[in-house]
């Protein structure tokens, strides 16, 4: 959709995200989605991404068929009943029953990636109940050694044999109301978002897609805003402290983009 593209008519203003991983009950951060390190309580990481200007926050448990549904279910009320901005919550979703748990606790979207590519059938179910803007489908692309792209699910670990433009298009079809689009080669590097990736998408596409993987400093957002994305999501360089939303917010002002605090 990109909201920020001269040649699309959208109001919309661009979103920072900071994304929280969440494993046995506590955010974790790892490169290409390995070697995964503790960053802290995924409750008071929420309170200070909101003090500091976020737009939403995404929670993924990536341990989620290891750990259980509940613990998840336990961490959502609780950071439902802190927060006021939205979020996202995805891991172990697996039937509308589920969905309706994690939205009773008090989430605000779910986001779905491995069941979305097992049961996709999933995905209009969810958006014919509960309307498409309640849904995100994650979807985790990777640069392989022969330079192509291929589509990933189960936390980045089995390859699936469908090709990501396809499903990008049928979960477009089943009504997904965004896309968290992650480059799994660019995750935790540092190397900036893939922009190349981004620019795949154009002005007149349907729903908002949200940048994911690589996120360095403040000219990585503006990048991968520039190249198409209506949303940038991180997780590192916030977790770590190197930098502070308002901070990535304050110069994509300065940088002409239209974002949350200004007049939008």
């Amino acid at each position: 959709m990109y909201v920020n593209n001269k040649d699309s008519n959208s109001d919309l203003c661009a979103r920072i995200i900071p994304c929280l991983d969440v494993a046995y009950g506590r955010v974790v951060k790892g490169t290409n989605f390995k070697e995964l390190l503790d960053m802290g309580d995924p409750v008071e990481l929420a309170k200070m991404y909101e003090q500091q200007g976020a737009d939403e926050l995404v929670f993924l448990d990536i341990k989620a068929s290891v750990d259980g549904q509940q613990s998840a279910l336990d961490m959502v009320y609780k950071v439902a009943t802190h927060l006021s901005i939205p979020f996202a919550v995805g891991g172990g979703i697996k039937t509308l029953d589920d969905v309706h748990k994690f939205f009773h606790a008090g989430a605000d979207k779910v986001t779905l990636n491995t069941m979305a590519v097992e049961k996709p059938d999933l995905i209009n179910q969810i958006s014919t109940q509960y309307g498409s803007q309640s849904i995100v489908v994650a979807v985790d692309v990777n640069q392989e050694e022969d330079d192509s792209l291929a589509l990933y699910t189960h936390g980045g670990s089995k390859r699936v044999d469908i090709d990501y433009h396809q499903w990008i298009s049928e979960v477009v079809d089943r009504g997904a109301g965004e896309i968290l689009l992650t480059a799994m080669h660019k995750d935790g590097t540092g190397s900036g978002f893939d922009t190349d990736l981004l620019a795949q998408f154009g002005a007149d596409f349907p729903v908002q897609v949200i940048a994911s993987g690589g996120a360095k400093g403040p000219q990585d957002f503006l990048a991968a805003i520039h190249a198409g994305a209506d949303a940038v999501l991180a997780a590192g360089l916030f977790h770590r402290g190197e930098y502070k939303v308002g901070q990535i917010k304050e110069y994509l002002i300065n940088n002409n983009i239209k974002i949350r605090n200004t007049e939008c």
